[in-house]
């Protein structure tokens, strides 16, 4: 893995996305960060929903039953606490920072309805492509509880002005040596997801992350800002709410917040190896063809999914 000093390019922010307020399941109302239109430039990743609210009737109806196929969900929960059950017969329980990841692969239908009448529920959920050899496999699911999340906190750089003290939680992938707690052989799942949390103290830090050029990559900051600095040392601003696309040049990334802010920052930072191939979509149902998509929804209508 290489260190903060062996990055030679830095990468940009391309754009910054606003999400589209919605709802989904039985009418809990959510952001979607990452939308349809977005998909081709964001492959393998699908689709990231940010949902967070005090309010009950915000979430309280939940997700009741409802079918997939062709696609992995990995739902993050930083608050609350969400039942899972599935056709395959898994069951379990996401409570505050830990992560379910279910392959639906050759389909299942399941649930994800709140155990709480009261309190904040907060949490996003991200889809992510499954190549076409394996979008027919044996549906999969794990629990990962928060206390199975590798953590590390960044010191300080020596000799340069890079500030320690970020707190990494490690979902999937490798950060600075440190593996996540989701990982599988690159042979079997090509797309090789790199899944951080980051938690930056109030006072400003650094935080840079090797990426390789070909790997899709964003970030979304739901806690403070953040700052996205170039080859150039120039550094974006990336609001709270926000998505920064990064440009595929460069080896790595150098995010930074301010010493001036008086609050904590956190970001989540995605990045995953493209798999190139056609996308097509049909509501719960990501597939390669048109004809596999109708398959889908003639399997779900007899059936036949689970």
């Amino acid at each position: 893995m290489n260190t903060a000093t062996e990055l030679t390019t830095l990468r940009r922010v391309e754009r910054l996305i606003t999400g589209q307020p919605t709802t989904d399941g039985a009418g809990v109302k959510l952001t979607r960060v990452l939308t349809h239109d977005l998909q081709r430039r964001l492959d393998p990743f699908l689709m990231l929903d940010n949902f967070a609210s005090d309010d009950p009737k915000d979430y309280g109806a939940g997700f009741p039953n409802h079918p997939h196929r062709g696609f992995e969900t990995i739902t993050y929960m930083i608050a609350g606490r969400m039942r899972h059950r599935d056709s395959a017969g898994h069951e379990g329980l996401l409570q505050n920072g830990g992560v379910q990841w279910m392959t639906a692969g050759r389909g299942l239908i399941h649930s994800e309805m709140p155990e709480q009448e009261a309190g904040v529920m907060e949490g996003f959920q991200l889809w992510l492509n499954l190549p076409g050899k394996d979008k027919m496999c044996t549906p999969w699911y794990r629990d990962i509880q928060s206390a199975e999340i590798p953590e590390f906190t960044t010191p300080a750089g020596e000799g340069q002005d890079i500030r320690g003290g970020v707190r990494v939680r490690v979902i999937s992938g490798r950060s600075h040596g440190t593996a996540g707690a989701m990982q599988r052989p690159a042979q079997d799942f090509p797309t090789d997801p790199l899944y951080l949390d980051l938690h930056f103290p109030a006072g400003g830090a650094t935080f840079t992350q090797p990426l390789p050029a070909e790997y899709n990559a964003f970030l979304y900051v739901y806690r403070g800002t953040v700052h996205v600095v170039d080859a150039q040392e120039l550094a974006t601003p990336v609001p709270l709410h926000r998505m920064a696309i990064l440009a595929n040049e460069g080896d790595g990334i150098l995010l930074q917040a301010s010493a001036s802010d008086a609050t904590s920052a956190r970001v989540l930072l995605i990045a995953g190896r493209p798999l190139g191939e056609p996308i097509a979509q049909h509501g719960p149902f990501v597939m390669n063809t048109r004809g596999e998509l109708m398959q889908a929804v003639d399997d779900f209508n007899n059936g036949r999914l689970a």
